[in-house]
């Protein structure tokens, strides 16, 4: 089902039909994935939006009022609430973290031991500061990378269990008795720095962090279906979830109707949390494309997000050169890392279509966006299959887009 507006808008339609046929032949009629909403738009108007598959198992098919666990795409919703902050006066981007959270006050750099055995130390280089927060250059890590000691205690601690033991407060106090694995700014690691950013958010603006998006962003920018738990009137439109096991294939993660997003969690990921929907997150990309305003609502100014969309990698690198992460929701090759957004630097070295200058993430489940400044195009792409390295299928959906412009 395609229910794009009418008007190509540069695009030829025959080439964006391709993508449908992609999509169906590739990775619905073959059961790798259950279901695939994709959302193009350009110039402020939806060009191309197409859903396939079934929402829930033997249920009716996806259309457009269907919600997805976004995971890391809440990141770019995070950092452009942190910086909404910084236009305020009540933060900078070289504010040492522990003026705000003094918890990682002294906070050290792992050298040995771990488990039972208290962990050994060295002085940072130079105190994190909220860049690193937002440009994953913070010496944290995550738990699910299995590398370090340090992840180990990450996972031993609990830490990323978001209906555990901690709320935000818990988490940063818990997670400032564990060493980071790199003084910061010294390498790139994807890792809950996005999530410490919300709890930089919640001591700022006195807000929890959910009454933060909801007031400061979501209500202003008609982001009616985005959330970190589902409301009751809304959990029959939460999709199923699912996860790839080796030998097995697909196998259910998260069913929609008995869904933990139905739930309110004790910890407010600002890292990757949030539940939306393919229209909604459209208006968070077509705000950003517009310069932080949409609807006669401004949320950003326009040049803290020119800045927040350069690369801020120390020395101009690229994640090749700096990243010590296992896991991240980019391709490495010529890309950079804004603040809050991976940004395409050069596209030779990635090797597929695009522009210098377009920024972008996806989540752990698949999703994915990217925003084009230069073609003032963006993409919204939703399903639900971990990990998001499974197939190239965001690799595909890029050649695919940027094939149909005329």
């Amino acid at each position: 089902m395609n229910t794009a507006k009418p008007g190509d808008h540069g695009f030829s339609a025959a080439r964006l039909a391709r993508i449908d046929t992609l999509l169906k032949e590739r990775y619905i009629d073959s059961g790798l994935l259950a279901h695939t909403q994709l959302l193009v738009a350009r110039d402020g108007e939806i060009v191309h939006f197409a859903s396939q598959g079934r929402a829930r198992e033997g249920g009716a098919p996806l259309d457009q009022s269907a919600l997805f666990r976004i995971a890391s795409m809440t990141k770019p919703i995070t950092s452009i609430a942190f910086m909404m902050l910084v236009e305020e006066g009540k933060v900078a981007l070289d504010t040492p973290v522990h003026h705000v959270l003094p918890e990682f006050k002294g906070l050290g750099v792992y050298v040995a031991g771990g488990g039972s055995v208290p962990f050994q130390t060295r002085p940072t280089a130079q105190p994190m500061r909220m860049v690193d927060l937002l440009r994953h250059t913070s010496g944290l890590t995550y738990g699910f990378q299995y590398r370090t000691s340090v992840d180990a205690a990450y996972r031993a601690n609990k830490l990323e269990h978001w209906h555990g033991d901690y709320d935000l407060d818990g988490f940063v106090a818990q997670l400032a008795r564990i060493p980071l694995e790199f003084s910061p700014g010294e390498a790139w690691n994807y890792s809950v720095s996005t999530d410490v950013l919300g709890a930089v958010i919640q001591r700022l603006s006195g807000l929890p962090l959910d009454a933060f998006f909801q007031t400061r962003i979501f209500v202003p920018l008609g982001m009616h279906d985005t959330f970190f738990n589902v409301p009751e009137d809304k959990i029959d439109r939460l999709t199923d979830c699912y996860t790839f096991a080796p030998g097995k294939g697909r196998v259910m993660y998260d069913r929609g109707a008995d869904s933990a997003w139905g739930r309110k969690p004790k910890f407010l990921s600002g890292g990757g949390g949030l539940v939306s929907s393919a229209l909604d997150y459209h208006r968070f990309c077509q705000m950003c494309l517009n310069g932080g305003t949409l609807d006669g609502q401004r949320i950003i100014g326009r040049k803290t997000l020119e800045l927040m969309t350069l690369n801020h990698l120390p020395g101009g690198r690229d994640l090749t050169q700096m990243s010590r992460s296992l896991f991240s929701e980019a391709a490495l090759a010529g890309t950079g890392f804004g603040l809050g957004f991976a940004v395409n630097q050069d596209l030779a070295p990635g090797m597929v279509p695009g522009s210098v200058g377009e920024y972008y993430w996806g989540g752990m489940f698949s999703t994915a966006f990217f925003i084009d400044p230069v073609e003032r195009l963006s993409m919204v792409f939703m399903t639900q299959l971990s990990p998001s390295s499974q197939y190239p299928i965001r690799r595909e959906l890029k050649t695919l887009i940027y094939s149909a412009l005329t």
